[in-house]
């Protein structure tokens, strides 16, 4: 039987580059706690929106200064 990824416990030491932005912007917005205790899937719509714009931004700030 093969493993459901919300099953797999959040490692913030783990992460891909594009995670670790996600996360980081999570940590600025005061939600790193709860994405560590309960995973992404317990942010709400709204919090999850907000670190998606977050990230497109961010993504094409450093497109700008290449």
């Amino acid at each position: 039987m093969t493993k459901k990824k919300k099953d797999e416990p959040f490692d913030p030491k783990n992460l891909k580059p594009e995670e670790l932005l996600k996360f980081e912007i999570a940590e600025e917005l005061g939600l790193s706690d709860k994405v560590i205790a309960n995973g992404w899937r317990s942010l709400t719509a709204k919090e999850s929106g907000r670190i998606g714009g977050l990230m497109t931004k961010r993504k094409r700030e450093m497109q700008r200064n290449l």
